[in-house]
């Protein structure tokens, strides 16, 4: 969907009221309240580049957390594939998500999605950054 820029079917994977936090760690995290938002923000995002594509490299998923069975916990490893569009530049930004979902009558939404910076790759050596594994955090503190 992202890959794609299809903004609208957000609605279709996130609730309504979801909050969606990002940690570029490169700045103060953004907060986001709800799939319009989150859109916009990604759009605006990635519209610098020419190509785009969001990998997913592994995900876990936890079922049931707490005995709610309408409610699971999950953790993805992803990678984005981009070029400038005005510079033609590769480069690959990695990171992770840690997520809520909620069980609702259309079926498993997102809730709540935190997501952290892991490395940013460049044409250029000098210029990769990496950055920590968030590990103070476990998928029942979102």
């Amino acid at each position: 969907m992202v890959s794609r820029r299809v903004w609208p079917e957000l609605r279709e994977l996130f609730l309504d009221d979801a909050r969606v936090e990002v940690d570029t760690r490169t700045a103060e995290p953004l907060v986001f309240d709800g799939p319009d938002a989150l859109g916009t923000f990604i759009a605006g995002a990635i519209e610098r580049f020419g190509f785009f594509e969001f990998v997913v490299l592994n995900t876990r998923i936890e079922l049931a957390v707490g005995g709610d069975p309408d409610r699971a916990d999950g953790r993805m490893y992803m990678c984005e594939l981009r070029v400038e569009a005005d510079s033609g530049e590769w480069n690959n930004a990695f990171g992770v998500y840690h997520d809520r979902y909620r069980r609702t009558d259309d079926g498993w939404r997102f809730e709540h999605r935190r997501y952290h910076s892991l490395a940013r790759t460049s044409t250029a050596p000098h210029l990769a950054e990496t950055f920590a594994f968030p590990n103070d955090l476990t998928l029942g503190e979102l």
